[in-house]
């Protein structure tokens, strides 16, 4: 998605109450929808990146989900999969299983509904270069050992935290 296209902008309750190009969205902070999916390969492994350094959001930090914004009128379940296919350079996946939505903010201007899903990659990967400097799949543990050494999208971050709630308890803990 370039800087023009076309968002809805959504309030507190996740319901539009406009559209402004991308651009403007990210310069003013508005709060817009995401999608965020969680890709594991045939042994299960986690699919993990980092951000190419071009990135207008969270440049060359590392993500344990792929995803992105969802276009203007586009339903969260088809963004996942158009993201996801996009993120990873395959066609064919499975539709990402739909796992809960949370309102992403880090109280510092940026906000955003995030809808977090699941999906079986059983497929060779090839991740955009524009999108992704560096990837690899990873095993739960050696995701939990390097959450802190490297540096993670804050809002991957707060999904994944949310993520294993809910795999704990069944539910994701309220906002």
């Amino acid at each position: 998605m370039s800087a023009d296209e076309i968002l809805d902008v959504v309030d507190e309750h996740d319901q539009v109450i406009g559209r402004l190009p991308r651009g403007e969205v990210y310069a003013k902070g508005l709060r817009h929808r995401c999608v965020f999916i969680q890709a594991r390969d045939a042994k299960g492994r986690i699919f993990v990146h980092r951000r190419t350094a071009t990135k207008l959001v969270f440049p060359s930090l590392y993500d344990m989900f792929v995803g992105g914004v969802v276009g203007t009128g586009e339903p969260y379940d088809e963004a996942a999969l158009r993201e996801a296919e996009e993120e990873l350079g395959v066609s064919g996946l499975p539709r990402p299983t739909f796992l809960f939505k949370f309102l992403y903010d880090d109280g510092a201007g940026q906000s955003w509904w995030s809808a977090v899903y699941e999906v079986r990659c059983e497929l060779p990967v090839r991740p955009q270069v524009e999108e992704v400097a560096w990837h690899d799949f990873v095993t739960e543990e050696e995701l939990r050992a390097r959450l802190s050494e490297w540096e993670w999208v804050p809002d991957g971050l707060a999904a994944y935290e949310r993520l294993a709630e809910v795999r704990a308890t069944g539910r994701p803990s309220a906002d």
